[in-house]
Order: structure tokens, then sequence, then C-alpha cells
């Protein structure tokens, strides 16, 4: 009896374990030009351009705090970074507080695109894409 419920709680806790990770990731149609996204790792990465299959983001250092209402960009003298938008997408990611709001992505005003592609240096590869 004890080896089939140890069984049984060794397969949920697998099952679980494996769904958690799919919940993650990120449909190919979720992803948006001028959001904010958090990953597992704690690293912000906001899309900054799309173009066919390919997209350029601003990625933070790991590790990053949580963002609050009046704190500048995290993507000082971070690169910019260019990849598919499956790749992107296969990321695994969390919901997070932005504003007040709890969501898996957060919409970016004006000036905090334009200060994330400064910080990133990335105006010449988005004109390029």
């Amino acid at each position: 009896m004890k080896d089939r419920d140890a069984k049984r709680f060794e397969f949920k806790f697998n099952v679980k374990k494996n769904q958690k990770t799919k919940n993650f990731w990120l449909k190919e149609t979720e992803i948006e030009v001028g959001y904010l996204y958090f990953t597992t790792a704690h690293q912000y990465r906001a899309v900054l351009a799309m173009n066919g299959d390919f997209l350029i983001y601003a990625p933070s250092s790991e590790g990053m705090p949580p963002l609050t209402p009046n704190s500048n960009m995290p993507f000082d003298n971070s690169p910019f970074k260019k990849c598919q938008i499956s790749t992107f997408a296969k990321k695994d990611y969390l919901a997070f507080s932005y504003n007040g709001i709890e969501a898996i992505k957060h919409k970016l005003n004006d000036i905090q695109i334009a200060e994330a592609i400064a910080q990133c240096n990335a105006k010449a590869a988005i004109d390029a894409l």
C-alpha cells in the first residue's frame, strides 16, 4: 500500500512540475512590441521591435528587484539582443506586479520605450531590422 501511494505522489509531483514549467512559456501571439516581461531568473525584458520571425529586446541583469512606479528602466549598459520570436517565447516567464497591476506583461509608455532603447543602444539595430 505504501509503495503505491509513494508512486502516486511521485507521478503527481512530476506532472505538476512539468505542467508548471510549460505554463510559464508564452505563446508567440502574446509577445508584443512595447511590453515588459519578467523571467523566472528575475530578468526584465522589454520588446523593442519585431519584424518577420525576429525581435529585438532589452534585457536587464538577472536577479533584479521589483520595479517601483518611479524606477528608471533597468537596462542601463545592457546590450540589446536579437532572436527569433519562438526562442523568446520559450523562456520561463512570471506574472509580476507593475504599477499596482499583476500580469504576465505590462505596456510601457513612449518615454519608457525611448529610455530602454537609449539604455541598450538599440536604435541602429531597430532601424536595420
